[in-house]
């Protein structure tokens, strides 16, 4: 049979993490060789924590503008895109949390232009991800996004986050526990695509995550290293499998569905923590270890702790399926409310 597979993958080509990061963002831009004006994304908050020190240090060789955004929303993006079409930056660089990052990199796709991504908190692995989820209208919507030339993660920075924010990034890279055994039966009984390094790097980082959990504790920059280095590999696992496979299973379906339903109660990863508990149990695995990891480090584990009722938990888990065209554990007409609230109780998220 004659040979006819071709892949596209994109990487970022320069990553820095680390204690002063930030300092060097001159010589990184330097080194890819930025030529012409730089548009800074950034929100009211995050402008002073870093945005406001990136124009600084730029402005003395780019023409820099800083501009203000708030949600993550079409309308925001579309704010965005048309300042920097107005003006013809040549690079977008997004500042700050998920939010404005997610704003910043789905522009920069939509209009072709190179992107940065320099996170200030690390509360989920959309810094480094090829993804970005905008609202639109009332729903959120994960689509294509730029993946970014480069990532700048000071820890120094980072560190200054609530510590919510890193058990949350540390719990969404637990996720991938469950995400990848979707990923692999989707792979065994549908055929979908597969990259077996993909699979590995995003395997290893869940264990990885599991295993440092009793030493994560706040105020800590190696604990911001540890997770901000397994929120990139798995931000790199997506660019190689060139989907969100890697990353994101029923536990993210439930995660979004628990989103639409209640609406700003949890962070992200901390969601994505419960639902992993609950898929690992109904995938077989050792939901257990998922549960202790995620409860050591001080994440939600139930129902109530991110924000929801129990018939809430019974709702978003029975419609989690219809989330998205992906195969996952949920199967294709999803699970009874009896079958959710059996497994719920089982593994006490209720």
């Amino acid at each position: 049979m004659e040979f006819n597979k071709i892949k596209k993958m994109e990487l970022p080509r320069v990553i820095l993490a680390g204690h002063g990061a930030l300092d060097k963002i001159g010589e990184v831009l330097n080194d890819l060789q930025i030529k012409g004006k730089i548009l800074i994304v950034t929100g009211p908050k995050t402008v002073e924590v870093a945005g406001n020190t990136v124009q600084k240090i730029l402005r003395k060789d780019y023409k820099v503008e800083i501009f203000l955004t708030g949600d993550a929303t079409i309308e925001n993006v579309e704010a965005v895109k048309k300042r920097a079409l107005k003006k013809k930056f040549n690079l977008i660089i997004g500042v700050g949390g998920g939010t404005k990052i997610d704003i910043a990199k789905k522009a920069a796709y939509d209009l072709s232009l190179p992107f940065i991504s320099i996170p200030t908190s690390a509360s989920h692995d959309g810094v480094a991800s090829p993804r970005a989820t905008i609202k639109d209208g009332e729903n959120n919507v994960s689509s294509e996004a730029r993946v970014p030339i480069s990532i700048i993660a000071d820890t120094s920075i980072i560190v200054k986050a609530p510590y919510r924010y890193l058990i949350s990034g540390a719990a969404d890279i637990i996720a991938n526990y469950s995400a990848v055994k979707d990923w692999e039966l989707a792979y065994k009984l549908k055929g979908e695509d597969f990259s077996s390094s993909a699979y590995a790097i995003s395997k290893y980082t869940a264990e990885e995550m599991i295993n440092y959990a009793p030493s994560l504790k706040p105020n800590d920059e190696e604990s911001v290293w540890v997770v901000i280095k397994a929120i990139i590999s798995s931000g790199m696992a997506m660019s190689l499998a060139g989907s969100s496979r890697p990353a994101s299973g029923s536990e993210h379906l439930f995660t979004h569905a628990v989103e639409a339903i209640a609406p700003g109660r949890a962070l992200h990863g901390e969601i994505a923590g419960v639902g992993t508990i609950i898929m690992s149990f109904l995938q077989g695995q050792d939901w257990k270890k998922v549960r202790e990891a995620l409860k050591i480090m001080g994440a939600p584990t139930k129902a109530k702790e991110i924000g929801l009722s129990n018939e809430e938990a019974i709702k978003a888990l029975t419609m989690a399926h219809k989330i998205r065209d992906r195969y996952t554990i949920l199967g294709e007409n999803g699970i009874s409310p009896e079958a959710a609230e059996k497994a719920l109780k089982a593994t006490e998220v209720i």
